[in-house]
């Protein structure tokens, strides 16, 4: 629903700082001292104590080696480490009644509370110990979120396995490398499509001992392969004492997690996390954000397989007593906005794709409505737009008519997208352009971005509701760690280095790789540019392996001159530079384009690339009809935009002089999209490799 169609018909630098010598072993009431942070006194630690293994070093590779963690000597960064098991039963004994996990069966809302969760946890645990599971061994798990994802990836680690997320979009070969590599003695999958990839490469798993699929019946019954139903009754014969033993033996510094990054180049790493990365991340990210105790509601649809995702929906929700509500499996096909509308959630996240979705989805039904609304909704947005910023600007005062536009079009869009109740909305995951975060502005809906990676265990800066003079930045860092930029230039950008308990332990079976990423005083590289601003704000300036150098030696990063076409020209969907080693710099464009059921895009224009196409005068309903005429007004346009945002380069060297548009859109499906459609750039460069050729006569 468009904002129009919306009116309403009534109306650090710092020096690195070594790790605790102690291991950790810190006054247990620190715990309940943070609690000026939320509203609600922190949960008391009073499920076993501090429990750490001795350790020496801050990294490890090995699945079965502890870490020494980056204890601190005060606040935050010296809270007591938890245990997974720990953190669950402190928010069990507390806020057990309270719903914890709500999905649909055949249309119905059908909800566990938080003690029914951890009782179905402790059974799965006990049935993964029936068939086997060996400690620090993997449990995969490849299907859409769902109340059994969680409950398989607490019982892995209840039962002393490493729980390790598997992308459903991955191929037999790309699951049988993850099954692999953790050495997977249980594979849980959803549905009998995830389960034929698995059968397919079985033979080459020599650790895996069952198969378990979460929903529906089994199409044909295979020797150690399960129902949901019947494997949750297979350790009945388990005593409780048993799995008891398994939870007591975990220590805080040990891995419990392994997230696969989705790497562009070569096969991907697993990432490993510790019970305390987990734990502590869960609070200092809740804190920061000022979650209420039990009193907030999320929908979750992300990939729980991506850091992101998991973080956000099933450990600050546990640590939390937040409600997790599950969409449905075709939520990115176009359903998540009912269930939004259902459930009304408190906070939201959404990677960059998710947000311009809806934003060309609100454009394209505000471009049906009356001339009258379209001109109240563009009165609404110019003082949405200035309220924003004055709030930005830590002006609390709003333009005169802010209370009508407020009424007439701002609470009806935010009821219209089901984010009335909301609180704090978020991005994350990839980048974002300014002008969609400008559009959200305008309906005075403000869209934070986080940012950090899979090896920070999720975020490690976070914008949000009390920090002033955000200024599109990615706000300041998780409370308890530290920002260095390494080797700066004279603009102060350098790499953006990261310390604290959030960062990760190591690449499993990749020691090479793991140096190459912690250097030798403990601090993860990111990849990442970027700098702050006098309020110490950071700000994402490029990544060190995107950088394309000219031919010249010119540095230059790819995503601002991408963004900044990507604005000027709307009907543009996909831009991507290239020109690494060249004379000069080229584009590969795609234009906006529907996507059919199974998410794959389509010849077909949107209905705002087909009217941008009539504003221009050209009659067009295919990207193949714009492509085979070289429509020159179209092509005229785009070319256009180019020169505006060349005349706005810092040097010769950063212009773009050729270009072409591609016939297919990107997407996760043909490869050149990661699984939070982050642009996969050796992947589109391999592919299009002839396209890249022509524009340098080779």
């Amino acid at each position: 629903m468009s904002a129009d169609e919306c009116i309403s018909q009534s109306d650090s630098k710092e020096i690195p700082v070594s790790g605790n010598d102690s291991e950790g072993y810190v006054d247990l009431d620190l715990f309940n001292e943070i609690s000026h942070f939320c509203n609600e006194p922190a949960i008391p630690l009073t499920t076993g104590g501090v429990r750490l293994a001795p350790a020496q070093d801050l990294w490890s590779t090995a699945r079965d080696k502890p870490v020494k963690l980056r204890m601190e000597t005060s606040g935050l960064g010296s809270e007591p480490p938890m245990t997974i098991h720990q953190m669950f039963q402190a928010t069990v004994q507390k806020y057990g009644g309270y719903p914890a996990l709500r999905g649909k069966k055949e249309g119905t809302w059908v909800t566990l509370t938080y003690k029914e969760y951890y009782q179905h946890a402790r059974a799965a645990a006990r049935s993964f110990l029936k068939l086997g599971l060996e400690r620090f061994h993997g449990v995969g798990i490849l299907g859409f979120n769902s109340p059994e994802w969680f409950i398989a990836d607490v019982g892995c680690i209840l039962a002393g396995g490493l729980a390790t997320g598997i992308y459903t979009t991955n191929s037999p070969e790309a699951c049988q490398y993850v099954a692999g590599n953790c050495e997977a003695n249980v594979l849980v999958v959803e549905n009998n499509k995830q389960l034929v990839k698995i059968l397919q490469v079985r033979d080459q798993l020599p650790h895996l001992k069952a198969i378990v699929q979460y929903k529906g019946e089994l199409e044909q019954k295979l020797p150690n392969v399960y129902t949901w139903a019947e494997f949750m009754k297979l350790g009945e014969s388990i005593p409780e004492a048993e799995l008891d033993a398994v939870i007591d033996s975990q220590k805080a510094n040990e891995c419990c997690t392994l997230i696969y990054t989705s790497g562009t180049t070569g096969n991907p790493k697993g990432v490993m996390l510790s019970h305390d990365n987990i734990t502590w991340t869960a609070t200092a990210a809740g804190l920061m954000t000022s979650l209420k105790m039990a009193e907030e509601e999320i929908v979750s649809y992300l990939p729980l397989s991506h850091v992101a995702a998991q973080v956000h929906d099933m450990w600050i929700c546990m640590r939390f007593a937040v409600i997790t509500n599950f969409a449905e499996p075709d939520a990115l096909k176009g359903s998540l906005a009912n269930t939004l509308r259902e459930v009304r959630p408190t906070s939201f996240l959404g990677v960059p794709r998710v947000w311009e979705k809806m934003q060309e989805a609100m454009k394209s039904a505000g471009a049906k409505s009356s001339i009258t609304k379209k001109k109240i909704a563009d009165w609404a947005k110019g003082i949405g737009l200035q309220a924003s910023y004055n709030a930005m600007n830590g002006d609390s005062s709003v333009p005169w008519g802010f209370t009508l536009a407020n009424a007439l079009v701002f609470k009806n869009v935010r009821k219209a997208l089901g984010l009335d109740r909301c609180r704090a909305c978020y991005t994350g995951a990839a980048p974002i352009t300014k002008d969609t975060l400008e559009y959200f502005m305008s309906l005075y809906i403000t869209v934070f971005e986080l940012y950090g990676m899979s090896e920070s265990t999720g975020p490690h800066s976070i914008s949000c509701l009390y920090h002033v003079l955000f200024s599109f930045s990615c706000g300041k860092v998780l409370t308890g760690c530290k920002t260095k930029l390494d080797k700066p230039d004279t603009d102060g950008n350098g790499e953006i280095c990261f310390w604290g308990r959030h960062v990760f332990m190591g690449y499993l079976n990749m020691p090479d790789k793991t140096e190459e990423a912690l250097d030798a005083d403990g601090w993860l590289h990111s990849g990442d540019l970027g700098k702050h601003d006098k309020d110490d704000f950071l700000y994402i300036t490029g990544r060190i392996k995107e950088l394309i150098i000219t031919a010249g030696g010119e540095n230059v990063p790819p995503v601002p001159i991408e963004d900044a076409l990507k604005e000027d020209v709307s009907i543009i969907s996909n831009a991507m530079l290239v020109g690494d080693k060249k004379k000069f710099l080229s584009m590969l464009l795609t234009l906006k384009c529907n996507v059919d059921d199974n998410g794959d895009p389509t010849d077909e224009l949107t209905p705002l690339a087909v009217e941008f196409c009539r504003q221009h005068g050209v009659i067009a309903s295919k990207v193949s009809e714009i492509i085979n005429k070289k429509e020159p007004a179209i092509y005229k346009v785009i070319q256009e935009g180019i020169d505006r945002v060349n005349a706005n380069a810092t040097s010769n060297a950063q212009r773009v002089q050729k270009w072409t548009i591609l016939p297919r859109d990107f997407s996760i499906s043909g490869g050149e999209l990661g699984p939070t459609m982050k642009l996969k750039r050796p992947v589109v460069s391999k592919m299009y490799q002839e396209e890249i050729n022509k524009f340098y006569g080779e």
